[in-house]
């Protein structure tokens, strides 16, 4: 499903409309238990239940129940369900004193919040069981059985296969068969009618080499009979939210869609990250002074509070990129390096800031001075955007827009610290470069929030 631009998982995008209507109802039934009927003398419809609902689907999401790669098991989930109900009733509490005409009455809240445990545990638990049947998922025939259909049968995370099955990969001339023979396929007769005698949904074009035995007539013949054809990093693209390095070429970069940079769009960006900083510094200066505190206490009152770094930005352009120190002042004495996991560098003050991401709230200057905005690529050290400039492709497209405190790769790929890890990074960073919206930043900035809460991707 693509929506603005960005590609919806299928069957996430429908778990979040009836988890909405779930929600919504919610309230509902709570004032039918508890009244027999209605909300007294207020309509049962209308903004009341559309602020609850809205609210919790929120909530749910910065929980990242609505990550394709979620992968908590069913109590992790329920945990997770508790969280967001907590958050979601509190906000609606919230919005409730603060607008009366989308108030949710006090009385109704409880029993409100303890029907939409329910009603979304029990959606959870259908949807778990139906994204595993094979007949909820589109069926896939990739056309080619080379090294770039390779790249599609190598996919192993279930949250990658989750929309679609493979029914199998038919070879053609010029390709060197590498992927797994069991798979292989052999068709006699056209190959629409095999497609409409097996189900088969969307072909992908896969081949290695086009030039020599391309099946123009037969694609067009299932085209027109209303079977999807595709490309394969295209494909790749909408199901695993990145674009693939290993199967992407100069002219896909040039002719595909997306790489857009429209000026209302990035004046309307540039107006919502000043505003949202303005409006975190607001709520968070306590916590900055006393985390400020904690770094004088630890490492004594000449000890800095901040720590400036080089950074490359906007075009290549490089800039101060400030964060709270979390690291002893000794800690590149050696020369830049990266960060490791349990780094006997980090103090333990540092350790809980950078858990927390505490340490990242004084790059909301750097968003105000225009360095930075709140969502894009993370910005990388000169001396490491050289190195990758000259190993890893399309390194340095990443540049094209202004780099952010959070991203869609720090969402998608955990922690890491090589070169390999930085290739896996750039991925989904094109894809956000690519994919850019203001509803994808609004996406991303929910979800962030179960980065903070859950510790990931650190």
């Amino acid at each position: 499903m693509n929506f603005i631009r960005h590609h919806l998982n299928t069957p996430l995008a429908l778990l979040a409309a009836i988890e909405w209507v779930a929600f919504a109802v919610a309230p509902w039934l709570g004032a039918t238990l508890l009244w027999g009927g209605g909300w007294r003398e207020q309509s049962v419809l209308g903004w009341p239940l559309v602020s609850y609902a809205l609210v919790h689907s929120i909530a749910i999401g910065a929980t990242g129940l609505y990550h394709r790669r979620q992968r908590s098991r069913f109590v992790g989930v329920l945990v997770r369900i508790g969280v967001a109900l907590a958050a979601g009733l509190a906000a609606v509490g919230l919005i409730s004193y603060l607008l009366p005409a989308a108030a949710v009455p006090r009385s109704v809240l409880f029993t409100a919040g303890l029907l939409s445990l329910v009603l979304i545990a029990g959606v959870r638990l259908a949807f778990e069981h139906l994204v595993d049947e094979e007949g909820f998922k589109s069926r896939v025939l990739v056309l080619g059985a080379g090294q770039r259909a390779m790249s599609l049968a190598r996919l192993r995370r279930r949250s990658d296969q989750r929309g679609y099955h493979v029914h199998g990969y038919l070879r053609v001339e010029g390709d060197t068969v590498t992927v797994p023979p069991a798979e292989l396929l052999q068709i006699s007769g056209p190959l629409l009618d095999y497609c409409r005698a097996h189900d088969i949904d969307e072909i992908v074009v896969g081949m290695d080499d086009r030039r020599i035995a391309f099946p123009v007539g037969e694609l067009l013949d299932c085209r027109l009979a209303g079977i999807a054809v595709v490309e394969l990093i295209d494909f790749l693209e909408r199901e695993t939210g990145r674009i693939r390095l290993d199967v992407v070429n100069p002219s896909w970069m040039i002719f595909s869609g997306g790489f857009a940079h429209y000026p209302v769009q990035l004046a309307i960006k540039r107006a919502l990250d000043v505003v949202a900083s303005l409006g975190l510094l607001a709520v968070t200066w306590p916590v900055l002074l006393l985390a400020m505190l904690a770094i004088k206490l630890e490492d004594g009152w000449r000890a800095p509070v901040f720590y400036r770094q080089v950074r490359v930005g906007l075009q290549g352009q490089p800039f101060a990129v400030l964060k709270l120190r979390s690291m002893r002042t000794d800690a590149e004495k050696a020369g830049a390096q990266w960060a490791v996991k349990g780094d006997t560098r980090v103090t333990r003050v540092g350790q809980f800031c950078r858990l927390t991401r505490i340490d990242e709230l004084p790059q909301i200057i750097n968003v105000l001075r225009g360095d930075m905005a709140f969502v894009g690529p993370r910005p990388e050290r000169p001396t490491f955007v050289e190195r990758f400039g000259e190993m890893i492709p399309y390194y340095r497209e990443r540049h094209c827009m202004k780099p952010g405190i959070t991203g869609w790769a720090q969402l998608c790929y955990p922690y890491g610290a090589s070169d390999h890890d930085s290739a896996q990074k750039l991925e989904y960073d094109l894809y956000y470069v690519k994919n850019h919206s203001l509803l994808f930043d609004v996406l991303i900035l929910i979800q962030t929030v179960e980065v903070v809460l859950w510790g990931r991707g650190r």
